[in-house]
Parts: C-alpha cells; sequence; structure tokens
C-alpha cells in the first residue's frame, strides 16, 4: 500500500563505502538501486495502475561534521564540508541518472551533513535547469528534542528551509509515540508538507521483528498524528514490515492530511543551536551582535587569536552572549593571521561550547575566502557580513548565490561600483538596486537581507562629515519604505571613533544614536552588549 517506496542506498556515498573498499562503484550502486525500484514502480504500476514514486535515499554518512571524534580534541573533524559535498554529489547522480522521482536526505543526525548535500543538490540542479523534488527527514537521538549535533526542531528547520523542499519530517530513532511532540513542533514552523516514519519503537531482541511495536500499535499512534492534522506522509523505518505498512495505509485512508495554506511568521529566522527569529512589522526588538570577537575591533581578542589562545577566545564569545548578545559577529581580518584556517579552528572549537553555540554566527570578513571557510563549519544558519556592488553586479550575484546554496542570510553594504555612500541619497539608491537584482534575479529571500548604510564618524571636524549620522537615520526609513521585508543594520562604534579612549563620551553618543536610530527603523547593531548605556540614564553634561 506504499506510495514512495525507497532506494537501498542509505550508505550510498564514497564515504561510507570506504570502509569496504567499494567507493569507486558508489556511482553504480546508486544507479542500479534506483532502476531496481523504478522497475518495481512500472510493474505494480501495469499490474494495478497505481502509480507509485521512487525516493533516492541519502544517509548522514557515517562521519560528522559538526562534532569531533576525539574528546580530546574538539576542533577535530573526521571529514569536512567539501568531502561531504564532493560525495553527495555523486551519489545524487547515481539516484537521478537511475530514475529516481525524489531526492530524499534522511536520517540526519548533523545538520551541517545535510547542508553540504543541499548544496551538491542545489549545483545539480543549476547544471540541470530544473527543480528537483525533495524530502527532508531529520532524527531525533534522545528525549531532549535534539539531534545529534544539539539542534532543537525548530533550529533544524531554520537551517534548511533554504532549499524549498517538498516536505520535511522525522524518522528512525524513536517510536512514533515519542516523536508526537516533534512532529507537533515541524508543523508549527515547516511551511511544506510533513513527513513522519518511525521505527517499530525501540529495538528489543525478544520480540517478534526485534522491535517492539506491532502494526496495530504503530499505526494506532501514527493514526493520532493524523488525527491532530499534523502529517502528510506517514511510513515505517527499522523494524517496520510489510504488515506494519499496510497497517498504515489501511488506516490513512479515510484520514485528512494536513492542510496547506497555512499562514506562517513572516520574517528572518536563523538559528545556532538554538532557534532565532526576527520579529517583523510596527513594532521590532534591537538587535545585539556581539562585536568582541573580532580581531579588527578588540585588540585583547586579535592578540588572544595571534598567540593562539584559542580557550582564552573562546570565554570572550561566551561573555558577549551572558551579556545580551543575540548574535556572534566573528572576525579574523588581519595581516597576520591566516584567516581561513584561524575562521575554521574557532568555529569548529565553538561548536563545542553549547551555551556559546546556541546564538547565531555572523561570518564577517572583506574576503571571500574567509567568509566561506566560516560557512563550511556552521550546522546553523549564519549571516555573512558582507557583500556589495563595490566588484559589479556578475560578481555581486555569484557571492549571493553562493549564500543561498549555503543557507545564510547576508548583510548588503551601501558601496558600488563609484565607492561608498556617503549622503541619504546615495545610500538609499545603492542599497535599492542592490534589492531589485537580489530579489528579481536569483530570487532571494527578501527577509534574508539586511542592509548596512553605513554609519560613518561624525565629530572629526571635517564639516561635511557633521550630518553623517543623520543621514544614516533618515536613509534606514526609506530604504524599508522601497525595499518590503529587509532588515537594517550597522557597525555602531563607528559613530565615535572620533572619541577613542574616551569610553564615557563614546557611549553616550551610542546610546542617542540607537535611540533615534531604532525609532527610525534600525533593526540591529554590531555593539559591545556589556557596554550599551541606557538613553535616560545619560548624564546630560
Amino acid at each position: 500500500g506504499a506510495d514512495i517506496i525507497e532506494t537501498n542506498t542509505f550508505n550510498g556515498t564514497s564515504i561510507a563505502q570506504a570502509d569496504y573498499g567499494l567507493s569507486d562503484i558508489v556511482y553504480e550502486l546508486n544507479f542500479e538501486a534506483a532502476k531496481l525500484a523504478k522497475k518495481a514502480c512500472d510493474d505494480h504500476f501495469r499490474e494495478t495502475g497505481k502509480r507509485c514514486y521512487v525516493a533516492g535515499a541519502v544517509g548522514p554518512t557515517n562521519r560528522t561534521a559538526s562534532l569531533s571524534p576525539d574528546v580530546n580534541n574538539p576542533g577535530y573533524r573526521a571529514t569536512s564540508y567539501d568531502e561531504l559535498k564532493l560525495a553527495y554529489r555523486e551519489q545524487v547522480l547515481g539516484l537521478l541518472d537511475g530514475g529516481a522521482d525524489i531526492l530524499l536526505p534522511e536520517t540526519t543526525f548533523d545538520t551541517l551533513n545535510l547542508k553540504a548535500a543541499l548544496h551538491a543538490i542545489a549545483d545539480v540542479e543549476e547544471e540541470r535547469a530544473e527543480k528537483l523534488p525533495l524530502m527532508l527527514s531529520v532524527t531525533i537521538t534522545d528525549l531532549s528534542g535534539r539531534t545529534l549535533s544539539g539542534q532543537t526542531v525548530e533550529a533544524f528547520w531554520n537551517s534548511v528551509r533554504h532549499c524549498k523542499p517538498l516536505s520535511v519530517g522525522i524518522n528512525c530513532a524513536l517510536g512514533a509515540k515519542e516523536m508526537h511532540p516533534y512532529i507537533r513542533e515541524l508543523s508549527r514552523v515547516a511551511d511544506c508538507f510533513i513527513s513522519c516514519y518511525p521505527n517499530a519503537g525501540l529495538p528489543n531482541p525478544l520480540s517478534l521483528n526485534g522491535y517492539d511495536e506491532t502494526p496495530e500499535s504503530l499505526a494506532f499512534q501514527l493514526q493520532l498524528m493524523a488525527d491532530e492534522g499534523i502529517v502528510n506522509i506517514l511510513g515505517g523505518c527499522c523494524g517496520t514490515t510489510p504488515k506494519h505498512i499496510q497497517k498504515i495505509a489501511e488506516l490513512m485512508q479515510s484520514t485528512k492530511a494536513r492542510p496547506q495554506g497555512q499562514t506562517f511568521a513572516k520574517g528572518m529566522k536563523l538559528s545556532g543551536l538554538e532557534p532565532y527569529n526576527f520579529s517583523w512589522g510596527e513594532v521590532s526588538n534591537f538587535v545585539m551582535i556581539g562585536e568582541r570577537t573580532n580581531v579588527t575591533g578588540s585588540p585583547r581578542f586579535s592578540k588572544m587569536i595571534k598567540e593562539d589562545r584559542y580557550n582564552d577566545a573562546l570565554t570572550v564569545a561566551r561573555s558577549q552572549v551572558e551579556t545580551g548578545a543575540n548574535i556572534l559577529d566573528v572576525n579574523f581580518d588581519e595581516g597576520m593571521i591566516d584567516g581561513p584556517q584561524a575562521m575554521t579552528k574557532f568555529l569548529n572549537l565553538l561548536a563545542a561550547e553549547p551555551d556559546v553555540a546556541k546564538v547565531p554566527v555572523m561570518v564577517d570578513s572583506s574576503k571571500w575566502e574567509v567568509i566561506e571557510a566560516g560557512l563550511k563549519c556552521l550546522q546553523g544558519k549564519p549571516i555573512v557580513n558582507s557583500i556589495s556592488l563595490k566588484e559589479g553586479e556578475a560578481e555581486f550575484l555569484r557571492q549571493a548565490r553562493l549564500i543561498q546554496h549555503y543557507g545564510a542570510a547576508v548583510v548588503v553594504m551601501a558601496f558600488d561600483e563609484q565607492g561608498q555612500a556617503v549622503t541619504r541619497d546615495e545610500k538609499v539608491r545603492i542599497c535599492e538596486r542592490a534589492y531589485r537584482l537580489l530579489v528579481d534575479k536569483i530570487d532571494f529571500d527578501p527577509a534574508d537581507i539586511i542592509f548596512d548604510a553605513n554609519i560613518l564618524t561624525v565629530a572629526t571636524g571635517m564639516e561635511e562629515h557633521d550630518n553623517y549620522a543623520v543621514d544614516f537615520i533618515q536613509a534606514i526609513t526609506e530604504i524599508k519604505k522601497r525595499c518590503p521585508e529587509v532588515y537594517t543594520s550597522g557597525g555602531v562604534s563607528n559613530l565615535s571613533f572620533s572619541f577613542r579612549g574616551n569610553n564615557k563620551v563614546r557611549e553616550a553618543m551610542h546610546a542617542v544614536f540607537l535611540y533615534h536610530a531604532v525609532r527610525a527603523g534600525l533593526d540591529m547593531g554590531i555593539v559591545n552588549a556589556g557596554m550599551l548605556e541606557i538613553y535616560e540614564e545619560v548624564d546630560p553634561e
């Protein structure tokens, strides 16, 4: 009674097959598996007139990109994003060429592995100029409701929703009863179909099938989900037999599926180990991006990195989160530092600190290779800071497409081929041009766009700089009118560089500036979260 059958290719990558010395025949394994499954569907159609579909099973591999297998070396990884992406590409090509109708990356225990798979699939889609039907499935490993790599269900969805799948769901580990609350949570946040195919309960060597759930008990638990209206696609994973599938199919004959067309909250949806969703509309909370893990903004942090004191550097990150930073800005742009290597090492170590890794990361660099190094380390949904039109439209769109494939939001600086926008009108013009390119040319989600209209230094002694802060404040109001759904940001400390060394004045300036800028539409800013003064408490003198 199944409508979709999976190919027997769960371990069909060169990485997993290396254990058996079979990496060189991976394409063939996937091609033949899809071909066999397709033949079974075609035969069934000829016999019964019922159309069935082949889902090309894409497993998680036997490696994890987010966790170290060595407890004494938390920064070590047994595989890399690039290695995973290459392996998944080979598997996907074999499945598609063999006749798979759907691609099903399943049993995801590390979202970074899945993001590498999704990137490989996006590359294949671009080459073939087609959108492939995609079903995603995550596995929740225990009753904490998190993946093995530590993400909550909603954080997982925020990390992968950029691929616009046909469905998202949960499979394997827990039985249907234990999965129910997590399916409910996924149904609440995901704007696509919802799937659930659990194991037949927990393994039990004394039971008939080696698992606890009978066909009747498993079908009953799935029926409860269906009656609640939170699922569209149901089935079975480990320990389920044809009888389990048959019973599920029979019970679902008269059940209504989860309705489509539900309204989901607008806004940017980021994640670390936990979700971070931006509010949208008239009232928005100012989001603080911690700036102390930035070698260009913190001499102390820079010294730690140069001296290879990464554990001390992690305490800086922890302190930023503890003092209120909602997002961590991480930057290694310094001549004496190997940017890609430092970014990779720091973010890999950060992943082992759940109290810090819970927040999203802003990967901050003026060098594209450093940004990419950072994106390859993050299982959550980060922000890239930044891209601009400085090198022309072609390069701007190339980088933006890659950011889409990595599943990140982006800061766009108000720069173009002529240089940095200084006046209110220049800021608005460049941001509107960038918006049209991103949204119209490559279908970039406007809620994932953040415009930085350049907070420039005032009180330099040069008269033409006097109105810079006001120009910025007026520009962001206009940008948000002309560019629906976007957000705005800025590096607040730039404002007061003229007063370096005089923190009392600097903090007062920042408080007054933010008081007016937030009311004008500033959504976030790179700040030292522990040193923000409250406007009403600024000493008038």
